[in-house]
């Protein structure tokens, strides 16, 4: 698959315009928020580069990571997404920048510091075993101390910061001890981003979201970027955990404790009723991989959106005859969009819909095709 780099919008695709996860973007001196405040609200990519575009000989470059991992007693369970940050990693080593230093988040501490629970430490031994050299492993991400040790590390050091969500700024709201919602002040979120712009000379952006999260398969927080798709393609899927709120709004189907967004169920109907209008036509899976549990090791089972999923079950999973469906779209297509994946593909068990979807977009984009891939959203959008 030849994977070029992006220079338009997402509102004004254009033939020879790819933008891939792998494709690493580079910006200078930005905060992780305000990095993904242009590159995943506003859409624009014109001022981002691919890494192999990016000089950063003697550089400092500091690179959002997906550390994300699943954790069982301070014992890394899965560390896909670590292998996949070190190609990104290696480069800028190899092409001689002074310094990577990493920031990620872990789980959702919610602006609290749970260092106990959600340290990145562990990670950092990973890396170390992976990288095969030394990991500095900082217990913050911003501050005094933070900007000290990585003004002038020494040439090619690798530097892990403390997870990003300890800090309220991170994401601007979260939840005090006591569980009662917080918001961080403008002051506070300038003073995370102006600590975080010094630590690095380049910034990329490694970080494909991956992750099977309630938080990140909610409809209500993706109505405009399905609202606004629905005005420019002729054919959207809607997979992965967002699925489930709409199947059970449209055909009242049975979803067991699977992923549900009750205030997005509100905005269901609207957007069928544009997709309808527009005359674009809208792929819902039909069948699911289900689990007793969220588990790796989770008992599994097969359920259809007939006979529903039982309670107590998840779907983890689109089935067989869904990614017969997904293929026959992604082969109508002249341009893709593809953001998320369509299960818990960091598990093998629940990896076979995105593998199988992969593929189809894989052979898609040999046949011309032009692909657009992203992240943090259950569904691929298709132009014929």
């Amino acid at each position: 698959m030849h994977i070029r780099p992006a220079h338009t919008a997402f509102n004004s695709i254009k033939p020879g315009t790819v933008f891939h996860s792998g494709t690493y973007s580079a910006l200078r001196h930005s905060s992780s928020r305000e990095f993904r405040s242009k590159s995943t609200e506003n859409m624009s990519l014109s001022n981002k580069l691919t890494l192999d575009k990016v000089d950063v000989k003697g550089k400092r470059v500091i690179m959002r990571v997906d550390f994300n991992v699943p954790m069982k007693d301070k014992t890394i369970t899965n560390n896909q997404r670590i292998k996949a940050a070190v190609p990104s990693i290696q480069h800028c080593l190899d092409n001689g920048a002074k310094a990577v230093v990493l920031m990620s988040h872990l789980g959702r501490p919610d602006g609290v510091p749970m260092p106990a629970k959600y340290s990145l430490e562990p990670v950092a031994a990973e890396l170390k075993n992976l990288l095969r050299k030394d990991v500095q492993f900082l217990k913050d991400c911003v501050g005094a101390e933070v900007e000290n040790v990585c003004a002038d590390p020494p040439a090619g050091s690798v530097i892990l910061l403390e997870n990003l969500r300890f800090h309220l700024a991170e994401e601007g709201k979260g939840k005090d001890a006591s569980g009662n919602k917080t918001k961080a002040s403008q002051a506070e979120i300038d003073a995370f981003r102006a600590s975080l712009s010094k630590l690095g000379d380049v910034y990329i952006n490694d970080a494909f979201g991956t992750a099977h999260r309630a938080h990140r398969a909610k409809v209500k927080d993706k109505i405009q970027l399905i609202n606004n798709m629905l005005d420019k393609v002729n054919e959207m899927i809607i997979g992965g955990g967002m699925a489930f709120t709409f199947l059970k709004v449209l055909q009242n189907m049975e979803i067991g404790t699977s992923l549900y967004d009750e205030e997005g169920a509100t905005i269901v109907q609207d957007l069928m009723a544009k997709a309808e209008k527009n005359s674009v036509k809208i792929t819902l899976p039909v069948d699911f991989v289900t689990a007793d549990k969220f588990d790796e090791k989770a008992t599994t089972g097969t359920a259809s959106v007939s006979e529903g999923i039982p309670a107590g079950w998840m779907g983890l999973d689109c089935g067989p005859e869904s990614s017969k469906h997904y293929a026959e779209a992604i082969g109508r297509a002249k341009q893709i969009v593809w953001n998320g994946p369509v299960g818990v593909f960091e598990w093998d068990n629940f990896a076979h819909g995105t593998k199988n979807m992969m593929d189809r977009v894989v052979e898609a984009t040999k046949n011309g095709c032009i692909t657009i891939i992203g992240k943090n959203v259950d569904y691929i959008v298709l132009c014929v």
